[in-house]
């Protein structure tokens, strides 16, 4: 599966700020996302985190290309310590009817075929189901 992107689509019950909040304040994602201390919204900046599965250390490595205020947030996706691949993640908001649609759309991962089975195409859909289905719903339901 060459070139296809992971696509995840999930309507929140709340205000398109609430949500923009959620996924671009770095307080705010440290409740339900990652703990980014690094993070600075602006074009061009990097930003940095580890996530631990087991004895592993996952160390990501993003920068931001992106910023639409209230509609779109994109940024690079690495994994520089296990992978030479590189990815995209974009995040485009959208206000319907009751709440706020997200997009998530991740482009690229098959480029990390090089870090082995754990960074299969399965393994990001099913991160990004549990972090946008879960984690951030739960989080946006406070």
């Amino acid at each position: 599966m060459k070139n296809i992107p992971i696509i995840i689509e999930k309507v929140y019950h709340v205000s398109l700020l609430k949500v923009w909040k959620a996924i671009t304040d770095k307080n705010q994602m440290k409740e339900w996302y990652f703990d980014i201390e690094d993070f600075e919204l602006k074009v061009g900046a990097e930003f940095n985190f580890t996530v631990s599965s087991g004895d592993t250390i996952y160390y990501h490595r993003c920068i931001i290309k992106e910023i639409v205020p209230m509609k779109r947030f994109k940024h690079t996706w690495t994994h520089p310590t296990q992978s030479r691949g590189e990815s995209v993640v974009t995040w485009d908001l959208e206000s319907v009817d009751r709440g706020t649609k997200v997009t998530l759309t991740h482009i690229g991962v098959e480029h990390f075929a090089d870090g082995g089975a754990n960074f299969s195409r399965e393994n990001y859909v099913s991160g990004w189901e549990e972090i946008l289905g879960i984690s951030l719903r739960d989080f946006l339901s406070k």
